[in-house]
């Protein structure tokens, strides 16, 4: 294994150790949470595989996480793809194919398959059956394979760009909301726990205020504050040292970092607040459009710094605020 490798392993064993595995040990998304025991068991009660799943929000909130634990709640097998790996038909069929009974499939960025390979999966979804083309020209004829039954769980972050079809077939829809301050101290504690390196509690609350409602932020920012304390000799992370680090990596008392400061301040230096198109934004601080809209503007839209508006973006009397700028310079 070369360092690359050894290197990727190592942050892949760093996110399965972080990651709970019940329903019990899963911290938030309290009503979702209780809504998914209940399917889970009464499809055991049944005997049966349980509905497909559609999990939707903004990146870094649990979807992948509550995927697993789904499986582990069913005492299932999942296995785990992403949709835009998914080129050819023929690339899902030996996914389907290769299935168990009770299987749980997990399909990341479901919003981004292939036209045509998302109509192989309606008639896998409804009837647990695909049909496969086979032979050439006038020897062509279709076969249909029979599945086991199994579920599917989805996951996006445009929940907008699924086809309705595809939606129309997910039995369970449920959508992952911001986590509260509260829920990201016991996610940061959490993490402590399994560093084993102790945080005092006013610096988890520090850190905490400063993830943007996200646990992946939380537990990125904890391994690098983790880091600076570490390095100045410190065995228990201290709020100064908290701080100290959160301003180095220029993350603010809101959780904003570089890019959302470009963002908003070029909607206020460069468009006079707004309405401002995606496109123009996007071109006026380098960065991709898609980017700012799955990855940024949902927290922005979240505590209120920006609107949409049928013109374009504007920025709130909070942005202003946030930024000690008055409105009318």
């Amino acid at each position: 294994m070369n360092r690359e490798e050894l290197l990727d392993a190592t942050i892949e064993d760093d996110e399965s150790s972080l990651r709970p595995q019940s329903f019990d040990e899963y911290i938030g998304q309290t009503s979702l949470k209780d809504n998914l025991r209940v399917f889970v068991g009464a499809a055991k009660i049944r005997d049966e595989a349980l509905d497909h799943v559609l999990l939707y929000g903004p990146p870094g909130l649990g979807k992948t996480t509550m995927s697993m634990i789904i499986a582990n709640e069913l005492g299932s097998n999942i296995k785990i793809t992403t949709g835009p790996s998914i080129e050819k038909t023929g690339d899902l069929v030996a996914i389907l194919t290769a299935l168990e009974p009770g299987d749980v499939l997990f399909i990341d960025e479901i919003h981004r398959l292939n036209k045509v390979v998302e109509e192989i999966l309606y008639p896998a979804m409804e009837d647990f059956c695909v049909d496969v083309i086979i032979g050439k020209e006038a020897t062509t004829r279709s076969v249909r394979i029979d599945l086991p039954p199994f579920t599917l769980v989805g996951a996006t972050t445009r929940a907008g760009d699924l086809s309705a079809p595809l939606r129309d077939r997910f039995g369970i829809l449920s959508k992952l909301d911001y986590y509260t301050e509260d829920e990201l101290t016991q996610i940061i504690d959490r993490t402590s726990n399994v560093y084993k390196v102790p945080m005092q509690g006013d610096a988890t609350h520090s850190l905490a205020i400063r993830s943007r409602g996200t646990p992946r932020i939380a537990n990125r920012l904890f391994r690098r504050v983790r880091d600076f304390a570490q390095f100045y000799g410190e065995e228990t992370i201290s709020n100064e040292r908290t701080v100290e680090a959160l301003d180095r990596l220029k993350v603010d008392n809101l959780g904003l970092d570089d890019v959302d400061h470009k963002y908003l301040l070029g909607i206020i230096q460069r468009f006079k607040g707004g309405p401002v198109g995606l496109e123009a934004i996007a071109a006026s601080i380098g960065e991709e459009p898609q980017t700012l809209e799955d990855v940024y503007e949902p927290y922005l839209l979240q505590i209120g710094l920006i609107k949409r508006t049928p013109r374009g973006r504007v920025v709130t009397s909070l942005a202003y605020q946030h930024f000690q700028i008055l409105e009318d310079e």
